[in-house]
């Protein structure tokens, strides 16, 4: 389990580079790279069971330390209902994902520069009137299988898993799962049914992230390992 303070919502890790929080994503990073021998993982989902946990905070900063790496990355918002992504990268989402899936536009003409070497920003783009159905298209697997062959890491941002079935869909593509958690604010049980879920798709949980922890100043550089 890794723990990340409240010190800042935002990209901490483009502002302050040298925060403890951003030392806390770098360790999540290297937890994710370490928590598989065998095979590599490359795409990734960050996941939480509620809305307002901190999941895409978490995955922009992660993004972006991956980028840092020397990574290719690339960070796809297919939350279709309530998108965030572009907000958090200043980036247009008038055309995105969904422009791609319905066939408007190539995905070239979509990807969007991040201030971040190495890093792109795939945006949501219009909220479809079948988000669902688009996630589970054939279109979308192979959208996913050319863009892996052009990027290192990609990181999913979902909807939460209670909400709707598009983050179970999206687990299913990928080789691992992060579930968020919201310290002292989601209860156990909701946690529990996320799992659940998660795993009833056969989706890889690679651990958990606990979010928004209160840590006394003095132990501010002490975190918690994966687990």
């Amino acid at each position: 389990m890794s723990r990340l303070t409240n010190e800042r919502v935002g990209l901490v890790t483009m502002a302050n580079p040298r925060s403890t929080s951003s030392e806390a994503y770098r360790k999540l990073r290297t937890n994710i790279q370490f928590s598989s021998i065998d095979s590599q993982i490359q795409t990734i989902m960050i996941a939480s069971a509620a809305s307002g946990e901190g999941k895409t905070t978490t995955i922009g900063n992660l993004a972006v330390t991956y980028a840092q790496e020397g990574k290719r990355v690339l960070l796809m918002d297919t939350d279709l209902r309530k998108p965030a992504v572009h907000l958090m990268f200043n980036v247009p989402n008038h055309v995105g994902l969904t422009s791609v899936l319905s066939s408007q536009y190539q995905v070239t003409e979509v990807l969007r520069e991040t201030g971040v070497e190495g890093l792109h920003v795939l945006s949501s783009g219009p909220i479809p009137p079948n988000p669902s159905e688009m996630i589970g298209s054939r279109k979308m697997t192979t959208l996913l299988e050319d863009l892996k062959e052009k990027y290192d890491v990609i990181l999913f941002d979902t909807p939460p898993v209670l909400t709707v079935t598009d983050a179970l869909i999206i687990s299913s593509l990928c080789d691992g799962v992060i579930l968020v958690v919201n310290a002292g604010k989601v209860k156990k049980d909701l946690i529990k049914k996320a799992k659940a879920h998660l795993e009833h798709v056969n989706a890889r949980i690679l651990g958990a992230v606990l979010n928004n922890v209160q840590i006394p100043k003095s132990r501010n550089n002490s975190y918690g390992d994966k687990g």
